[in-house]
């Protein structure tokens, strides 16, 4: 079997690096791109066959760079086989408070205008290719429905949800894959700093094993562990207002600005 070409956004920390992890055991090539080049270099430095993989350190708003570091990873692997859009951040919202605004455009470009600014430079080159490309985004349990205090994640998270599922469409007749994977609640640094139980907690690097199947498989959309994939179908289903009854009080993910200026 011939190894992968995997490029994966987001990949110095969290799932993108348990991802890289897994796919590196496999005897994959990497591309790896995130903000912080120190973390992805030493990130490299553990991987077997450390030679074979590259590092893009670059700001996944900057489309540009995106575009920059595609086209150097294309060269050096002599194409592609999965593109994961991984980059993501959270932070608790509230749209009552002025302050939260800047917050609520970065959670979006990042997490969402960002993910279509991935898959673009690499689709023309899966369409030449003679194997089925994998075009990668990851959702989350949290765009199923809206979770207060949660807005700008939410939407982000719902947006790359429905997005993934246009592509998908669109690309179909190319033969390349849209798969959308919508994890739980993983243990990274994203989640740990929520002050609340996180039920199914899992290891990122049982999550990355999982993804690693769901990718090969070509499944359009799954959700990590299985048991929070349960718990998105009772909420997609439940009528609103018992939905609101349950989730109205809950708790609150951190504000990213908390502790500024009172609301406008």
């Amino acid at each position: 079997m011939t190894p992968l070409r995997v490029f994966i956004t987001g990949a110095s920390s969290g799932l993108g690096a348990a991802l890289a992890r897994q796919y590196a055991a496999q005897g994959a090539t990497l591309g790896l791109l995130a903000r912080r080049g120190e973390a992805l270099a030493a990130l490299i430095a553990t991987l077997p066959n450390p030679q074979q993989h590259r590092a893009y350190p670059a700001d996944v708003r900057d489309h540009a760079a995106i575009d920059d570091a595609a086209q150097a990873f294309l060269a050096h692997a002599g194409g592609v086989d999965v593109v994961i859009a991984n980059a993501g951040i959270s932070a608790g919202t509230l749209t009552e408070y002025a302050e939260d605004m800047p917050v609520f455009a970065d959670i979006i470009a990042t997490n969402v205008t960002a993910t279509a600014a991935t898959f673009a430079p690499f689709i023309a080159a899966m369409r030449a290719q003679r194997t089925p490309g994998r075009l990668v985004g990851i959702g989350s349990v949290a765009g199923i429905r809206g979770l207060p205090g949660a807005g700008a994640y939410s939407a982000s998270k719902a947006a790359v949800i429905s997005y993934c599922e246009a592509l998908r469409l669109e690309v179909k007749r190319y033969d390349i894959r849209v798969v959308t994977i919508c994890p739980g609640y993983i243990d990274t640094p994203m989640t740990q700093i929520n002050p609340y139980p996180m039920p199914f907690l899992m290891a990122p690097e049982k999550f990355a094993a999982r993804a690693l199947r769901v990718i090969d498989a070509g499944s359009s959309y799954a959700v990590i562990p299985w048991q929070m994939g349960v718990v998105a179908k009772l909420l997609r289903v439940l009528p609103n207002s018992v939905f609101d009854r349950a989730f109205s009080k809950a708790p609150h993910k951190p504000r990213k600005s908390a502790g500024a200026a009172a609301p406008h």
